[in-house]
């Protein structure tokens, strides 16, 4: 395999990862899949860039893993799907990614100097005719900024700053590593709106969509080594796709036309890689260790592409369509699980594909790792987050239905008392400021949404981590049980006068209103009236 000058990522030690043996490292895309049994975890820092990454390993794994000559991506075997679960098996009986296999792919003579993130001619996921398409009025080129590559710096006037003091004036350097993470990021969850003009016609047009996975949250089954993960993480194949062309990624193809028709999606590379709507291209130090300088832009006004992405929770509308499960930094991943236990059918939530079908002998080994990016849909972005739940898969309705049904219970009951919670501190804040409101127990309270006071927020932020602490507490055991009301409602009370204060129970129009409010909490613990 004949390495690039520049910076090849087949062979760069960017991608962080953790060993089985509790050490850390760096490696490239070659070494990452010879030594895939042998690490633990992925520690990419920035949750969707990792989120990106694992949609470009996927069907890099497909090509890859084989058996007696069947590979994943085969669209011959796919025709049965029985047929490609049943090599799936044998591939990961392999147990590791065979090392041939790996330099055979990343050594095609098709694919040279695909790999290099800064290749003069067809560098790694980017566009190298920005150079001369995104250009001011009088034909100057016009980047972008490297601080609009990273996700977290801010630009222009008013960014936020989510991590480190950046400026427009004064951009610091980026180690191409890192590059490489934002680059995946921005591919995946950039921003629509105004955009750096392309000029590919006499008219410079600035403005694109928002990226595929913009403000969702993406899950994965999470396997005891990156290999199991990685295999298991190739999508089993859809109906809905094309099947008569050829799949291809971005860096096995010819660059697209920007103004022509989208290539039709298909199976697995085009569905996980082939529907960004950004075109990046990075400017790199003279040594080529670290990027000075970006261009970011559109890469296509096609309208979007449909697929259903692997790794979603759809959520059904209120107009009856599904879209998928947005990303909210409040929301901690238990509180999804009973969407991904529970089959489509019985709930309003279709759980991601990935985590359908998965082999019966690995399910008490196999947790689930989520990505989330919450962000409006356009520009602002407001916190990233990555999440593992325990072993909890061994629970789906088809292995152990008592169990997944048990989770949605105790789900439901801690969203439940967590909505109450809500209203009886807005109640109890009315009660104690509103000196026109009425305190006895029977009068109706208007609220206004406008003023809900502090308690209510106060209240939820003691809550929400002493009733994910409960929730385990009932689901530890795998045991099941039906009073599942009692300790959320307990957790409830206790983060209700925490928010109130004891300070403040001494004056009589408090004491009433926590009163009051502590009824509300309690009449969830009431059995239901009769019809």
């Amino acid at each position: 395999m004949a390495v690039s000058e520049g910076y090849d990522l087949r062979v760069e030690p960017w991608i962080p990862v953790r060993l089985l043996n509790g050490k850390s490292d760096r490696l490239g895309l070659c070494e990452l899949f010879k030594q895939a049994h042998e690490i633990g975890d992925l520690e990419v820092p920035v949750p969707p860039a990792a989120a990106g990454l694992l949609r470009i390993l996927a069907p890099i794994a497909a090509r890859i893993a084989a058996d007696d000559g069947d590979r994943l991506d085969d669209p011959d075997v796919a025709e049965d799907i029985g047929d490609w679960f049943s090599l799936r098996e044998r591939v990961l009986k392999a147990g590791a990614f065979d090392p041939d296999a790996v330099d055979a792919y990343f050594g095609r003579e098709d694919l040279a100097g695909r790999f290099d993130l800064f290749h003069p001619a067809r560098p790694f996921l980017q566009d190298p005719r920005l150079r001369v398409e995104c250009v001011d009025p009088k034909g100057a080129p016009n980047p972008s900024g490297v601080n609009k590559l990273v996700m977290g710096r801010p630009t222009g006037v008013n960014g936020a700053v989510l991590f480190g003091h950046f400026t427009d004036i004064a951009p610091v350097p980026v180690p191409a590593a890192e590059a490489a993470w934002h680059l995946i990021a921005q591919l995946y969850y950039g921003p629509s709106g105004q955009c750096t003009p392309r000029r590919i016609t006499s008219e410079r047009t600035g403005s694109g969509d928002a990226a595929p996975l913009r403000k969702s949250i993406s899950y994965f089954p999470w396997g005891p080594d990156l290999f199991t993960t990685l295999v298991l993480a190739v999508p089993s194949p859809q109906d809905d796709l094309d099947w008569e062309a050829q799949d291809a990624c971005p860096w096995e193809e010819n660059l697209n036309a920007p103004l022509g028709p989208l290539p039709p999606v298909t199976w697995p590379g085009r569905m996980l890689t082939g529907r960004f709507r950004h075109a990046a291209l990075l400017v790199p130090s003279e040594d080529g260790r670290t990027v000075v300088d970006a261009y970011l832009t559109w890469s296509t006004h096609e309208p979007p592409q449909k697929v259903r992405d692997p790794y979603q929770i759809l959520d059904r509308r209120k107009d009856g369509d599904f879209q998928p499960r947005e990303a909210d930094g409040a929301r901690a991943l238990w509180r999804d699980l009973d969407s991904l236990l529970l089959k489509d059918s019985r709930q309003d939530a279709r759980r991601p594909p990935a985590l359908e079908h998965l082999p019966r002998s690995l399910l008490s080994r196999l947790r689930v790792r989520a990505y989330g990016f919450d962000q409006d849909g356009q520009q602002k972005d407001s916190v990233w987050f990555r999440a593992t739940s325990p072993q909890v898969l061994q629970w789906q309705e088809e292995n152990d239905a008592e169990m997944a049904y048990h989770v949605k219970r105790c789900h439901t009951a801690a969203e439940k008392t967590g909505d109450r919670l809500d209203f009886a501190a807005r109640i109890a804040w009315k009660l104690a400021t509103d000196t026109n409101a009425d305190p006895s127990p029977k009068a109706k309270i208007k609220l206004d949404s406008r003023k809900p006071g502090p308690w209510a927020s106060a209240a939820l932020t003691r809550y929400w981590p002493a009733a994910e602490e409960e929730f385990w507490k009932l689901t530890k055991s795998g045991h099941t049980t039906a009073q599942v009301d009692r300790p959320f409602v307990d957790a409830a009370l206790a983060a209700l006068d925490e928010a109130i204060g004891h300070a403040n129970r001494a004056d009589i129009r408090v004491a009433r209103a926590r009163h009051r409010a502590r009824g509300l909490l309690l009449a969830l613990l009431q059995p239901p009236v009769p019809d």
